[in-house]
């Protein structure tokens, strides 16, 4: 009889967690990470995920690529690694990313911006466009921009510096009357330590050929498409760094230092 028992446990066991899979598999308004922004602060470049799995979660995002090699753009399903030249190259899928965030796309609400001057005010007009400040957002702005300023960093060897020294000597890039796409996400501000609380966007232009870390912008008649996220999972690192790298308050306030 308890044999039958176990069995019956067993089967329905499996069931649930059948359907709890297939629910993942159906629901793509999930929030997909790699690692935390708190052990990217203490030096944790070494990619734990490749590109092509990473393109299993989701279609658009931002991150950085192994050694902490460039910046990264993923549009459209594609992955666009803007190297330390400023230029945006196609990575291998094999290539290996320490932080990255991505989600399938599909825009909640949209919206038209005549004019903004930089980006403090796109921020505040995202800001006053929004329900509420307490969930994710992945945010896609496309259009004409008068003016776009952007960052790298360039291929870190180890042993690996904070990124708060590899940021001191980052090259950036400016960009005038240019077409192209602004691509990130809005974090709640209870999710430092794991995200960048605020704003994280990255760019790319119309034509794929250059971009990185957004620093300021100015532009009118842009397309503003906002996307609601309700779910979020996150992938840790099996491996000694990150589980030897302290992240217990060193890094805070750090996250605006490396984000400007």
């Amino acid at each position: 009889m308890m044999r039958v028992v176990r069995h019956l446990l067993a089967v329905v066991c499996f069931w649930i967690a059948l359907c709890g899979c297939s629910h993942l598999q159906r629901n793509r308004d999930v929030l997909f990470q790699t690692s935390t922004i708190g052990a990217l602060l203490e030096g944790v470049y070494d990619g734990h995920i490749t590109c092509k799995e990473l393109k299993k979660h989701g279609d658009f995002g931002i991150g950085t690529f192994d050694a902490l090699d460039g910046e990264m753009v993923v549009l459209g399903g594609k992955v666009y690694q803007v190297r330390a030249d400023g230029k945006a190259y196609s990575p291998k899928d094999s290539l290996g990313t320490p932080f990255a965030v991505v989600t399938f796309f599909e825009a909640d609400k949209s919206v038209f911006l005549d004019r903004c001057e930089n980006y403090i005010e796109l921020q505040q007009y995202l800001d006053s466009s929004l329900a509420t400040k307490n969930i994710i957002y992945a945010v896609r702005i496309e259009g004409p921009f008068d003016y776009i300023k952007t960052r790298s960093v360039p291929k870190q060897n180890k042993p690996y510096p904070r990124l708060v020294e590899v940021v001191k000597n980052q090259p950036t890039f400016e960009f005038h009357n240019i077409r192209g796409t602004i691509v990130g996400f809005r974090l709640p501000a209870y999710m430092e330590g794991i995200n960048v609380p605020g704003y994280h966007l990255h760019f790319i232009t119309e034509d794929r050929t250059a971009g990185g870390h957004l620093l300021d912008c100015s532009g009118r008649n842009v397309n503003v498409e906002v996307d609601y996220t309700h779910e979020f999972f996150m992938a840790l690192p099996e491996h000694s760094d990150f589980y030897r790298a302290d992240m217990i308050e060193k890094g805070t306030g750090e996250v605006g230092k490396v984000e400007k």
